[in-house]
Order: C-alpha cells, then structure tokens, then sequence
C-alpha cells in the first residue's frame, strides 16, 4: 500500500487543527504558534534538509527520537541548544507526525516554574 506523500499543507491541516495553534512566521519562514509560543516551523539554517519540518519538543524526546529513527528525525549543530528536533517529511508517516505535533503542542503549552 502506498504511503500519501506528506506535505506542508498535511502540517498546516494537523497543526491548525491542536487547540489554540494559529499559522505564523519565524524567521521569515511559514511556522505554526501557540499563544505567541514556535509550535512548529519550516527550518531556515542551511544545515536543514530540503523537505524538513521544525517541531519543539524537550531535550530528552528529542534524544529519544533520534535514537529510535535516525532515518526520520536529526538535528544538525546549529539547532543543538535548541529544544527542537527536524524531521524529513517525505520518510514520515501521518500517525508520526500527528504524534509529533501533539508532542510539541504539550511541550509549548506546559506550565513551567517562573525562574
């Protein structure tokens, strides 16, 4: 059985469709925000792969993520400080990636001690 191909546009239908996500920029770049907060983003720095999605996730999924599927999820040094993982949109499948924005949607939107 053929996989559909995943697009942008499959982001924007899943992305828009977690509570309270609303279509942005960062960086000059299509992304997806919650209250203000990067959700989700097409990545900019030439490190990125063609064809790649942004998504905010902590460091530990993120270490998890690469570890179980090199093949789907990396991230190049310049995103290395940064609570973000890439992910090659055309080797992920739509269980994946709704999994993974609603990853992320529950990263951005968790209430976090003020330091």
């Amino acid at each position: 059985m053929l996989r559909s191909k995943i697009t942008f546009d499959t982001v924007r239908e899943m992305a828009l469709a977690l509570p309270g996500v609303e279509e942005s920029t960062a960086y000059g770049s299509p992304a997806f925000k919650v209250r203000g907060k990067l959700l989700a983003m097409i990545p900019t720095h030439r490190s990125a792969e063609p064809d790649s999605l942004g998504v905010r996730v902590d460091f530990e999924q993120r270490a998890e993520l690469l570890e179980s599927a090199p093949e789907i999820y990396y991230a190049p040094t310049h995103y290395g400080s940064y609570p973000i993982v890439l992910v090659r949109l055309l080797r992920i499948d739509r269980d994946a990636l709704q999994g993974l924005l609603r990853m992320g949607w529950n990263f951005v939107t968790a209430k976090r001690p003020k330091r």
